[in-house]
């Protein structure tokens, strides 16, 4: 795992230029994302190999745990190398049963933000998506107060950019009205596309759109990519796992693509680096777009095509 791989090209995050696969690490957290990893020593070398493979881009919670992932992500990689772009995200906390609550009032924004500078050690972060806890809220006056808490933040050097997660089109539409908008984090994959519009507009406007779940929901057994037979013939083809079949799948899909896979192994992190590496072809691509299509119309965001 030592050597640097390309993972996909780049693509930018704010001021950054990140590498279009990074790493998501709320698996480090124990089950239910709550509580210490399963195996401490092999989250912390699973960190380490990421950063070593040339991942730049790390995206955590400080709900993740909570509090245990960021206090791995500082003990693993502190002091952090220059380039490297740690992302988290605000609005949600863990009582303490584990149970993810509310907590995004503008003042519990900031002091979420704040929260995750101190267990990872930073200074600043990257960016910090907003995340709304239900995307089929309309936006309205308390979703702009949550906005101007992280502008205050950003001004405030806290924060290098201002990101959304789990949102709808019409969040992201009333956010960049108000503010410059560096990444989205929504729910995207190939068994779920219901986002395809936001990451439409994004695409659009030049913003990084973070596929969460790329693999799909663990434990889905509706949507399990990781067993459906179409992934595996192809994978079979192609001599890759279904996974990598996923992951390839959605880098080609739109330019803005960044990948934040995430894993407890070192094992399944250099199967999904690896990804980066698979180009599917249109025979490939045509076969996955009959059996996974588009839930809608193609055309979005004032006319933006989306390759299937």
């Amino acid at each position: 795992m030592g050597q640097e791989h390309d993972l996909g090209g780049s693509f930018a995050l704010g001021l950054r230029r990140v590498r279009r696969t990074g790493y998501g690490a709320m698996q480090l957290a124990g089950d239910g994302v709550f509580g210490p990893p399963h195996d401490r020593d092999e989250a912390l070398m699973v960190l380490r190999a990421a950063v070593e493979a040339g991942v730049d881009h790390i995206d955590t919670a400080q709900y993740y745990g909570a509090g245990t992932v960021n206090e791995l992500i500082r003990e693993a990689l502190h002091p952090y190398p220059d380039g490297l772009a740690i992302v988290s995200k605000v609005a949600a906390r863990r009582d303490a049963s584990g149970v993810l609550r509310r907590y995004d009032e503008p003042h519990q924004l900031r002091q979420g933000i704040e929260e995750n500078l101190v267990t990872l050690g930073a200074s600043r972060l990257a960016a910090v998506n907003l995340r709304v806890m239900d995307p089929a809220e309309l936006p309205g006056e308390r979703f702009d107060a949550q906005l101007t808490a992280l502008v205050k933040a950003r001004e405030d050097g806290l924060i290098g950019g201002v990101g959304l997660s789990n949102v709808s089109r019409e969040h992201l539409l009333r956010a960049v009205d108000q503010t410059e908008v560096v990444c989205v984090q929504n729910l995207f994959n190939l068994a779920d596309q219901r986002s395809a519009d936001v990451l439409a507009e994004c695409t659009e406007r030049g913003i990084a759109f973070v596929p969460f779940c790329p693999l799909g929901w663990p434990g889905d057994v509706h949507h399990h990519l990781l067993t459906s037979p179409v992934l595996a013939i192809l994978a079979a083809g192609l001599g890759a796992t279904p996974a990598q079949v996923a992951l390839a799948w959605l880098l080609g899909f739109a330019p803005n693509m960044l990948l934040i896979p995430g894993t407890r192994t070192r094992a399944h992190l250099a199967e999904n680096l690896a990804a980066a590496d698979l180009d599917l072809d249109d025979a490939a691509r045509a076969t996955l777009a009959r059996h996974f299509p588009l839930p809608a119309s193609r055309e979005r965001a004032g006319g933006t095509r989306i390759r299937p």
